[in-house]
């Protein structure tokens, strides 16, 4: 009985920490950025993939964040702030987009 209860516990610890903490991810090719992810929370993670053959950044009009992503390669970013935050490629400024973070 005790070792089934601290199983439940576990589970819904586990559960917990999925739902407080999300991963997406955003692709860019075509020289635009992909699908932007709806219902994000300070806490959640996303990789920005560039799948295009040119670098492109992934810069905040607030200059709250810039990140530099090669061809082929991906780069992570832990939303840290709730709000929304318009950005653009330093690069390409038709690549253009908002990111609406919400609170915890």
């Amino acid at each position: 009985m005790l070792v089934s209860m601290m199983a439940l516990a576990a589970t819904l610890t586990l559960a917990g920490e999925a739902v407080a903490q999300a991963e997406q991810t955003v692709v860019m090719s075509n020289m635009s950025y992909g699908k932007l992810p709806a219902g994000l929370k300070v806490g959640d993670t996303i990789t920005w993939t560039n799948r295009d053959t040119v670098p492109h950044t992934v810069t905040a009009r607030d200059h709250s964040f810039d990140l530099r992503v090669a061809p082929g390669r991906s780069t992570k970013m832990t939303l840290t702030k709730a709000g929304a935050f318009p950005f653009f490629c330093t690069y390409h400024t038709m690549m253009r987009g908002t990111l609406t973070v919400a609170p915890k």
